[in-house]
């Protein structure tokens, strides 16, 4: 239900600005103060909605009993007290209270540090209080806030507009609407609908274009994102599809290994042997047989993969991200500021009669302009005056600070380039607006590439435009020469100003066109008739690192593609700069992509292959997406602005720009880069791969092992021999070799060379035929070895059954033990390997050494498990039986090729 507050500002849209600001005693200028949010925070709560509920620990803790392996637990426990085995029954109930425990605690990291590492990519809010703007937490809005608006934020509460710039907001999440919707302050009647207050923001939906301010009326459950969210059901938590994988092969192992139980338990019961000793040892089998740790290692290895890439500047947003990673072959990115450094300096203005050089480089507001070499006085060039101070006024770039002649622009590059070099002329936008104030604005449209403000003026408006030198070409009819001088442009006079512009264009430069006019009414369209009056060329170098990163890229089979909206032939001359090509290369111009439903064989062929595409549109993004879809390949996109957000959603990957990128660009994307940097997706692609890598290790190690026990109890009742190990020892070495190694192999570092293999294809298993092969043949040799143990202590050495008993329990726990070894790659050197080299695995087997050493000579502990203890020679049975897998894996995997 609203609060009190709340209940007064039923229809906050009806109200006008002033009253509802007096009803949160709030000044827009200075905001709340320290005291107001603290009142509001203890009525309201925090800004957040039930679905983004933290997960308890007793939530946690109710899990791990809803399996099956606890219930038969539970079950053996109970017939044990029932038939009065006391100590089988307390020694069952310790192993239940063990096996939760770690299930439990380590489950219980894994999600906290997922939780932690999702709350590093919420978004924020940038507001005003006790005088400041702040950047604060978006759960942290209460109402009466005062928020300040921009392009490309996600609006994070229900607001009233007070102060509005152009806004439009996208409301699709909310209305089913597509199209953008036009916003402003003025109050409208109480009844409109939702899709009509025009002079409301709503929480979830974002801002594509325009600036203001807003005042918060409703946070959290009271918004109309709330109200809705109250409705659906707490969500269920996320399965991975690689989790999904692993419960779908735990399943399939249940049933077969269930016949291979039923089969022991049957044989053993009609062979003479105690029901309730073979129901213990069938339930046991059952415990190790099923792989249940299984999910928790693998949300535990995945959660610490989101630990790692956030500590190399990639945080991911979805932990199944963290596998798809692992499996991309194609790699589409923007050209600027991924391959180039994003900092665009103005070094050249290219007009009627001559060029003038820019001098200065990055945010230096100190620079002159150089006309053959010689400096000018910008007062003196009517036409270089007026082509700068176009782009000054067609512009949304400010200064925020200037010290030692460093400026502080916010703003896109591009036009943080073209308000330096107004500096360095000694004109600044703000004084330019109050000579020429702005009354309306034509965002930047990326299909027609162009950008128009308009200014009032003494006689009329003057219109300033800004765009693609082509584009701005065929809008222009004229080009200024002089002072109140112009000329016709001409088919001729075209062709060399394209010429120019390719020119530079090859040269790496990115190039604007500069154009204006000067009309009766404001209301006039903007691109039509246009002045012409030149071009100006931007220098923005490639990122040292990126030849580097993109090299990474090819040998590990992954396709860089340059996705731009830039000119080919700038693209051209960056790709090669930066290597992703060696010679001249196949450009696809976004007008030449078709839609997936409308290609060729021929055109599949071309656009996949094709590494260079410019000019393209956000809605040729989405096609070249599904192109390569279509192709069989899993696409990672990057992207920064409000436009990019649907690409990010479309692709297998989306990767926004953490630095310049739009709130609504990283709340679209899987993974966001801190430092918009290449190598960083490198970086996180190799991790991707090494935590499936890894996973599949750990599964074939736990399978191997399970199976092992399986197979000695099985060929031992079908032999009619005595059991060689007992029911508690399988549950013990459940928990101790089933834990701590497959953790361990969890937090490998990975191969050095898992970048230099072909991606895995995304669907396939866990485990291939060939891994089924390895381990049947791992599980057989220890399970021989373990079984010669056993013969030659019964009929050898001079050991009672017990102690031979103790003897085939150490083989086979130190046999599984030393296997872990066994999980390096083939052909890798035999010590200087992922596996020998990583310090977790010994600490595991350490651990596990003395706690069998405890279970032998702890005589509590020795009892329950009827194990005994063994001399010198029994010893060395043990760790020669136990070895002798170990040897002749790592003799076949010092041979072959490396897989």
């Amino acid at each position: 239900m609203p609060n009190k507050s709340q209940q007064k500002i039923s229809a906050p849209w009806a109200i006008e600005s002033e009253t509802l600001l007096d009803t949160f005693s709030v000044d827009p200028d200075l905001g709340l103060t320290r005291k107001q949010v603290r009142k509001q925070r203890k009525q309201h709560g925090r800004n957040r909605l039930r679905t983004k509920s933290r997960k308890s620990a007793l939530a946690i803790l109710k899990e791990q009993f809803q399996n099956i392996i606890i219930w038969l637990l539970i079950a053996s426990a109970a017939l044990s007290f029932i038939f009065g085995e006391w100590v089988d029954g307390t020694a069952v109930v310790v192993v239940i209270l063990l096996n939760t425990l770690i299930g439990f605690f380590t489950e219980l990291r894994a999600v906290r540090s997922m939780e932690a590492l999702r709350e590093m990519t919420q978004v924020d809010a940038r507001v005003r209080r006790e005088g400041e703007p702040q950047q604060i937490p978006a759960d942290q809005l209460v109402p009466g806030d005062i928020v300040l608006l921009d392009s490309g934020d996600i609006i994070t509460a229900d607001l009233r507009l007070i102060e509005a710039s152009k806004i439009q907001a996208n409301e699709s999440t909310l209305t089913g609407e597509s199209e953008a919707v036009s916003k402003q302050t003025d109050p409208i009647d109480e009844k409109t609908p939702l899709a009509e207050r025009r002079n409301m923001l709503f929480k979830g939906t974002s801002l594509t274009r325009g600036s203001g301010t807003g005042v918060v009326v409703f946070t959290g459950r009271d918004t109309e994102l709330g109200q809705i969210s109250e409705l659906v059901a707490e969500a269920k938590q996320e399965h991975t599809p690689l989790e999904k994988r692993l419960d779908q092969l735990a399943g399939k192992l249940v049933w077969v290994t269930l016949g291979i139980i039923l089969i022991v338990s049957m044989t053993g019961v009609l062979r003479g042997r105690e029901w309730l000793l073979m129901l213990e040892t069938a339930v046991a089998l059952a415990v190790a047989a099923i792989p249940e740790g299984l999910p928790i290692v693998a949300t535990i290895a995945l959660a610490r993969g989101m630990r790692r890439m956030a500590a190399n500047h990639a945080l991911i947003n979805q932990l199944a991200s963290v596998e798809t990673l692992g499996g991309t072959n194609v790699l589409c990115t923007d050209k600027t500021g991924t391959l180039t450094e994003n900092q665009m300096t103005a070094v050249k203005y290219v007009l009627h009669s001559r060029e003038i050089a820019v001098s200065g480089e990055g945010l230096s507001t100190q620079g002159e302009f150089l006309a053959d070499g010689d400096a000018i006085e910008v007062e003196q060039d009517p036409v270089l005056k007026r082509a700068i101070q176009i782009g000054l006024l067609c512009s949304n770039a400010q200064v925020k600070d200037i010290q030692d002649h460093q400026a502080d622009v916010v703003g896109e590059p591009v036009e943080e380039a073209l308000v330096l070099a107004g500096l360095k002329a000694g004109y600044r936008r703000e004084d330019l607006h109050e000579d020429l104030p702005e009354s309306r604005e034509v965002a930047f449209d990326p299909e027609i590439k162009m950008m128009a403000t308009f200014h009032d003026t003494e006689s009329g408006c003057l219109v300033a435009v800004k765009g693609a030198p082509e584009q701005v070409l065929s809008s222009a009819s004229q080009v200024m020469t002089g002072r109140d001088q112009q000329e016709e442009i001409d088919s001729a006079a075209r062709d060399h100003w394209l010429e120019i512009n390719k020119e530079l264009a090859s040269k790496g430069l990115r190039l604007l066109g500069l154009a204006y006019k000067e009309t009766d009414s404001c209301d006039d369209q903007p691109y039509q008739d246009l002045i012409l009056l030149g071009l100006v060329a931007l220098l923005d170098p490639p990122r040292e690192e990126v030849k580097s990163a993109i090299q990474d890229c090819q040998a590990a089979g992954i396709q860089v593609t340059m996705v731009t909206g830039d000119q080919a032939i700038t693209a051209l001359h960056i790709a090669r700069s930066v290597g992703l090509i060696d010679q001249d290369s196949d450009v696809v111009r976004g007008e030449e992509l078709k839609p997936p439903d409308e290609l060729t064989e021929k055109d599949l062929q071309r656009f996949t292959a094709a590494r260079i595409f410019a000019r393209v549109s956000p809605k040729q993004k989405l096609d070249l997406i599904s192109i390569h879809q279509l192709n069989g390949s899993i696409v990672a996109m990057t992207g920064d602005g409000v436009n990019d957000a649907p690409a990010l959603k479309k692709a297998d990957i989306g990767i926004a720009m953490g630095q310049r990128g739009t709130q609504v660009a990283r709340q679209a994307a899987d993974m966001v880069l801190e430092d918009d940097t290449l190598s960083t997706i490198v970086l996180a692609v190799r991790q991707g791969r090494v935590i499936f890598n890894n996973i599949r290790r750990f599964v074939i190690y736990l399978i191997s092992c399970n199976v092992s026990e399986i197979l000695v109890v099985f060929l031992a009742t079908m032999l009619n021999l005595p059991l060689p190990i007992r029911p508690l020892q399988i549950l013990f070495l459940n928990l101790v070799t089933d834990v701590f190694p497959a953790l361990a192999l969890g937090a490998s570092e990975g191969d050095p060379g898992v970048m230099k293999h072909q991606p895995r294809d995304p669907r396939e298993p866990v485990l291939m035929n060939g891994h089924w092969l390895k381990i049947s043949g791992y599980s057989s040799l220890i399970t021989l070895s373990v079984l010669s143990a056993y013969g030659i202590a019964s009929k050898w050495l001079p050991l009672n059954p017990a102690q031979a008993v103790t003897v085939s329990f150490l083989t086979l726990a130190f046999a599984q033990l030393w296997h872990v070894l066994n999980m390096r790659d083939r052909g890798s050197h035999l010590l200087k390997n992922d596996i020998f080299q990583n310090p977790y695995i010994w600490g595991a087997i350490g651990l596990c050494i003395l706690l069998l050493l405890g279970a032998i000579f702890l005589p509590p502990l020795a009892r329950v498990l009827e194990l005994r203890r063994i001399g010198g020679l029994a010893w060395g049975l043990v760790l020669g039986s136990s070895l002798v897998p170990l040897i002749i894996v790592q003799i076949l995997k010092g041979s072959g090729k490396k897989n």
